[in-house]
């Protein structure tokens, strides 16, 4: 690194650490993260450096095998150092301002086998007021797609605002078979539950007043008989899976991403799994296309005559 850049590198990096408070961890990744742009810059001064040779500096990186998410950091870390010569004037723009990374793999999400997912939803998870309300919980998160924050906050019925709470976010409606619930972006909407999860919740609801206080609105609470947390779900979910021997990890966005895949096996209509999922843009229920292609390819290969090479 030339004389000048390790001068003002070593104020920035000294900046980070005794003005924005970074740890030392943290400082010394920058210190490498440039040391490494001084390299690709081959003795050129950093202040000197354009938009052009930022991204030939990463396109070099990954040439050399780095993967998307470590060129990702580095290229964060020279555009806070860039914004810092800036504000300095010692350059005139950010050089790596509109500089992109190369794109990440994007990681289809994990789906149980159908019959795992039936005998996960229809299998008791022991004996018990809780082991009624854990089948009620896997039965509605397979049967509607739900994520784990719109479960936790069903009601029992839609709640007005009140002076000691808001309006409910979600409740359930046994006798139209329908959820409302709100998901991201505070957008509502209604799914259907199906069958075996009405008869579920119904036989939770019966058990439900031993456990819950008075006046809680929650459907599904715990032992406290206060609303059940979504941390609480997770273990539930996973001490089942364990106890079943399934040898898979589950957990509530499994059996969502199960939900939508079946779904789309079956029907093929990816329209409605959109509005099923709550997914504001259809590109990103497209990802479980996808998915479905890799099923029907992994079926062709094992049992088409023409998809395996002959001895």
């Amino acid at each position: 690194m030339a004389r000048d850049d390790a001068a003002v590198t070593g104020q920035f990096l000294q900046e980070l650490g005794a003005v924005r408070r970074l740890s030392p961890l943290s400082v010394a990744a920058y210190r490498r993260d440039l040391e490494r742009l001084s390299e690709l810059a081959e003795g050129r001064p950093l202040a000197g450096l354009t938009a052009a040779d930022v991204r030939r500096a990463a396109a070099r990186l990954h040439a050399r095998g780095l993967g998307p998410a470590t060129i990702a950091r580095m290229l964060s870390a020279w555009r806070t150092f860039f914004r810092y010569l800036a504000e300095r004037g010692a350059v005139t723009s950010n050089p790596a301002l509109g500089v992109r990374g190369p794109r990440r793999p994007q990681r289809l999400p994990k789906a149980l086998a159908p019959d795992v997912a039936v005998a996960l939803a229809s299998s008791p998870a022991g004996e018990g007021m809780l082991a009624v309300r854990d089948h009620a919980i896997v039965e509605l998160l397979y049967s509607s797609g739900l994520r784990l924050s719109e479960l936790v906050a069903l009601d029992l019925r839609a709640y007005p605002a009140q002076a000691a709470a808001p309006a409910s976010l979600g409740w359930i409606d046994l006798g139209e078979r329908e959820l409302t619930v709100t998901g991201k972006g505070s957008k509502r909407r209604s799914v259907p539950v199906g069958a075996p999860a009405v008869r579920a919740v119904q036989a939770w609801l019966a058990v439900r007043p031993q456990l819950a206080q008075g006046a809680e609105r929650a459907l599904f609470v715990s032992t406290r008989g206060t609303r059940l947390t979504g941390r609480s779900v997770q273990l539930r979910l996973r001490q089942l899976a364990a106890r079943l021997g399934l040898g898979v990890h589950v957990h509530p966005h499994v059996l969502r991403h199960s939900m939508a895949s079946h779904l789309l096996q079956s029907s093929g209509d990816l329209r409605a799994v959109q509005e099923l999922l709550g997914h504001a843009n259809i590109s990103t229920t497209q990802v479980y296309t996808r998915l479905d292609w890799q099923h029907l390819a992994k079926a062709y290969d094992s049992y088409h005559p023409r998809a395996r090479r002959k001895a």
